[in-house]
């Protein structure tokens, strides 16, 4: 299937706001949140830290009126240097430019399939600055097949998941995770599409490298084709 037409039969799956959190908060509780390098403001914010992270996320919605802050699809970001995950000497071989959206909201918010969906795989990805808990789920619609991945979830959200296992669209399936279980970040979800997922189970590489943007832009399509936040 042509990647354009891939992208048309994606964006047609919804017509308006699909949330991938608890459903009470409607489109309009929704403010856009700028973490890039382009961000001066967090030049004041200890980026390495959980808390300060929280803290600056808090005061943003504090003063926009919004409850949840969303944004990051492409986004270059300094938050990942704090990890030899992500971290390289090499500049052109550093992860730093995020392929999901972000929503942030509290820990044990309730995680939504967008769509219909049978669970890929899932696993808990320990290291510092990793996912943590994460599920995939697969969606099939006729000849139109894709992936969506959820990622930093709590510990409790696996069990009992089984491969396979029918998910419709808008169940709860997840909550989110709490710092210490989410890879040490401020609760969150990583949202992302993914149209083949090669040979990842419960994983598949959130942050790109510069090199790389060009096959992840392809491979991992803007989630606002699917959730419209607007």
């Amino acid at each position: 299937m042509k990647h354009e037409v891939f992208l048309e039969r994606l964006a047609k799956l919804t017509t308006t706001f699909t949330p991938v959190v608890d459903a009470a908060y409607e489109v309009n509780a929704y403010r856009f949140l700028d973490l890039s390098v382009t961000n001066t403001i967090l030049e004041e914010v200890d980026t390495a830290s959980a808390e300060a992270i929280q803290v600056y996320i808090n005061t943003f919605l504090a003063k926009t009126g919004g409850q949840v802050a969303y944004g990051g699809y492409l986004e270059k970001r300094s938050i990942y240097d704090r990890s030899i995950y992500f971290n390289n000497a090499n500049p052109d071989l550093k992860r730093n430019i995020h392929l999901g959206l972000d929503v942030w909201c509290a820990a044990g918010t309730a995680i939504l399939a967008p769509l219909a969906s049978v669970v890929h795989s899932f696993k808990d990805n320990r290291n510092y600055g990793d996912y943590g808990p994460c599920i995939v789920l697969k969606h099939q619609f006729d000849d139109l097949v894709f992936y969506t991945l959820y990622g930093h979830l709590s510990r409790k959200s696996l069990n009992g998941l089984s491969v396979g296992q029918e998910i419709k669209a808008g169940a709860v399936f997840a909550n989110l995770g709490e710092s210490h279980e989410n890879g040490e970040y401020s609760p969150h979800l990583h949202f992302q599409i993914i149209k083949d997922i090669q040979d990842f189970k419960g994983d598949y590489p959130g942050v790109s490298t510069k090199a790389n943007l060009e096959f992840f832009k392809e491979n991992c399509p803007d989630p606002q084709l699917l959730l419209k936040i607007i």
